[in-house]
């Protein structure tokens, strides 16, 4: 037997394939019963999927109200700006309110569909450049084979919602894929950034907690500072600056949600001068203080 010891040997065809390489990060997913959703201009730097089993929850970006019903999922991109409510529990026109808890298999679901909101929810990111698209919310129709997924994470998140097995996490990744493949093409125009913008993106990725300069960044890609700045500008739509400042909130944001971390830590392990510093860009850029923030109940 010879043992191949080449790739392309491996491959018949003569030409090469290029395929997009999405990386998939979870940070939560749950299954709740809500009979307080009052949620008012709200802006997370992670992806955000809702289905709701029954009706009476409401999403609003700008001036458009989605009424949510269990036929359609719900997409919320990374920086949207939005609010939600439980129609039939509305009681705050302003802050973040949520009253609920999990829902688990000793519940009387029939009960709980008649008085609250049954909202199923997961927070991930895509990686680089996915998590860099315009911001939106992207009404998905319920398919049967995502109904079907619905069904099983639904009920495994009744019987278990802290450590998942690997049958869980694959479907999961797969319920999660199908959903977004849906979404229209004019999402994904930023998978053709030119080559030279990625391979800073990514750079700014893997040292997010240094203080990062144009010249350092234009220096990678042998490009005069001002010249890089212009292109980045064109293919990402934000300037340089405010695109690296958005990334180590987005560190932030997790860090505060998902870890034990101090704000000062965080400010100091993201490169900032000062906690007072990192406050006033998470502000700017998140719309609450860290405080607020870390403090908060999210869904």
């Amino acid at each position: 037997m010879k043992f191949v010891n080449s790739l392309e040997l491996g491959d018949p065809a003569s030409f090469k394939q290029n395929f997009i390489d999405i990386n998939l990060k979870f940070l939560c997913c749950r299954y709740w019963y809500l009979n307080l959703w009052d949620c008012h201009d709200m802006v997370f730097p992670f992806w955000r999927l809702y289905w709701n089993k029954n009706e009476g929850g409401e999403i609003k970006f700008k001036e458009e109200i989605y009424k949510m019903t269990p036929d359609y999922l719900y997409i919320i991109s990374p920086f949207t700006s939005f609010s939600t409510q439980f129609a039939k529990h509305h009681n705050y026109n302003s802050g973040i309110h949520v009253s609920g808890n999990n829902l688990t298999d000793k519940h009387d679901e029939a009960y709980y569909n008649n008085n609250y909101l049954m909202h199923f929810f997961t927070h991930f990111n895509l990686g680089t450049h996915f998590d860099n698209v315009l911001p939106g919310i992207f009404k998905i129709e319920v398919t049967d084979y995502l109904k079907e997924q619905l069904i099983y994470l639904t009920e495994r998140l009744k019987i278990e919602n802290k450590d998942f097995k690997m049958t869980f996490n694959l479907k999961l990744q797969s319920f999660i894929k199908e959903a977004i493949s849906n979404i229209g093409p004019e999402l994904w125009k930023t998978i053709n950034i030119d080559d030279r913008v990625l391979t800073v993106h990514r750079y700014i990725e893997t040292r997010i907690n240094q203080k990062l300069s144009n010249p350092e960044l234009a220096g990678i890609v042998n490009m005069a500072p001002n010249s890089f700045a212009r292109l980045f500008k064109e293919e990402m739509n934000i300037t340089l600056h405010n695109f690296i400042q958005k990334k180590k909130i987005a560190k932030a944001c997790e860090l505060l949600e998902y870890s034990n971390e101090t704000i000062e830590n965080i400010s100091d392990k993201l490169g900032f001068s000062d906690r007072y510093h990192f406050s006033r860009v998470f502000k700017s850029i998140i719309e609450v203080s860290p405080a607020v923030y870390k403090s908060g109940k999210f869904t």
